[in-house]
């Protein structure tokens, strides 16, 4: 029998317990408990075996990427660049995400377990991405002194001198739909789809190399541990490990604790950290039913997260699309960008995710049929609030509130 103790122990290191009882006589029972530290915090030969480093320079990246996108002076060529990365080229204002090999393109929709035998879809979205940053140049900035109309790029003022917001004629800010599609394209793609995948984890001699403590060339990591922490890294990537404070970038740091601080759905934040705590110790236990158990943990709450924010966007929009249409296209282009991503989103135990890309196309074409969120009604957003909702475990009430 195996059994699952999540151990808030101020340690680094694990081992396999044998324990036994014989009160009744029988004989003796063993028992493995996989121990996780108090933090995602693991060492060897006293120096830390955690390494996340490309993740959070893809997020550093994006972060520069999308504030470009509210820039009229930018040109296409120049956002092109930031999202497609090369390495050596001056696209972005940090000396070390310009000497990066990294890109944000060649990891979007690039999961092994989603893409490696389908890149008819994966092509596709990447299409997507360039055609909103081509759109937004082309469509939005030649327009950005202009007072948006049904048809007619431009901008709106939101309520009591708000806000401005840059839409197309359909109402979609192009810059919201890329970064909360973004979160779902790379981050939830990369994380549950490719790093926490068997397929990446176990991939050549992995499992054999963690068996026998075989390192990574050059490194203090085996390769499956590494690929553990690559998933760690999206999410925390520009936070505090050991200490996670969320809210700390604008992908799905950030939304896990909108999530987190709905009365809704508090614990959900811990939920997700518990289970890369212990799914990283019974990697080095040597335990993989229990990683596999967590991985499976992180892939139900994540999707969760972005379901829910779904709806939620969805549903504020709903409130304000009669009274305050900047208030209402901005929610909207939002719940655009999480309904984008829940294609991205993956059923635990399946290869599949919530929602299907033809699925989220299809609420896609709702929105923004005609003059998109200009005509959008009320009884089209309950009803993709309520589809979304039925295949979570969560109502349109909670999730919109």
């Amino acid at each position: 029998m195996k059994k699952l103790v999540v151990g808030v122990l101020a340690v680094t290191s694990f081992m396999f317990i044998s324990c036994s009882s014989d009160d009744d006589g029988n004989a003796p029972l063993d028992t493995n408990q996989v121990i996780a530290p108090a933090t995602y915090e693991f060492s060897r030969n006293g120096a830390s075996t955690v390494d996340y480093n490309g993740q959070t320079t893809r997020i550093q990246m994006g972060e520069e990427l999308i504030t470009a996108l509210k820039d009229n002076s930018k040109t296409e060529a120049e956002i092109d660049a930031m999202f497609a990365h090369v390495e050596g080229e001056n696209n972005f204002s940090n000396d070390d995400l310009n000497a990066s090999n990294k890109s944000i393109r060649s990891k979007t929709a690039a999961s092994t377990d989603y893409f490696s035998a389908n890149t008819t879809d994966a092509n596709a979205i990447k299409a997507d991405f360039d055609g909103w940053i081509a759109n937004q140049v082309a469509i939005v900035y030649p327009n950005w002194n202009v007072t948006a109309t049904a048809g007619t790029a431009g901008n709106l003022q939101e309520l009591g001198g708000g806000s401005i917001r840059y839409v197309n004629g359909k109402g979609l800010e192009y810059n919201q739909a890329f970064n909360k599609s973004l979160i779902g394209a790379l981050m939830v793609d990369q994380m549950l789809n490719n790093y926490l995948s068997t397929s990446v984890l176990d991939a050549g001699n992995n499992r054999a190399d963690n068996d026998a403590d075989i390192l990574a060339e050059g490194k203090n990591y085996t390769n499956m541990e590494h690929k553990w922490d690559e998933a760690f890294g999206y999410l925390y990537g520009t936070d505090n490990a050991t200490s996670p404070l969320l809210n700390e970038d604008s992908f799905l740091n950030k939304y896990l604790s909108r999530v987190e601080n709905d009365a809704d759905f508090t614990g959900i934040a811990s939920e997700i950290y518990e289970a890369f705590k212990l799914g990283r110790a019974a990697i080095v236990a040597k335990n993989y039913e229990v990683r596999d158990e967590q991985a499976d943990i992180i892939r139900e709450k994540v999707s969760e997260v972005i379901g829910i924010r779904a709806v939620y966007y969805l549903q504020q929009g709903k409130n304000s699309l009669a009274t305050n249409k900047a208030a209402a296209f901005h929610d909207l282009s939002e719940g655009y960008g999480f309904i984008y991503s829940l294609q991205f989103t993956r059923k635990p135990g399946t290869n599949a995710p919530y929602f299907t890309k033809t699925e989220v196309d299809g609420f896609i074409s709702q929105l923004m049929e005609g003059n998109g969120f200009w005509d959008v009604t009320t009884e089209t957003l309950d009803a993709i609030s309520d589809e979304i909702s039925a295949e979570f475990n969560f109502t349109t009430a909670q999730a919109g509130s």
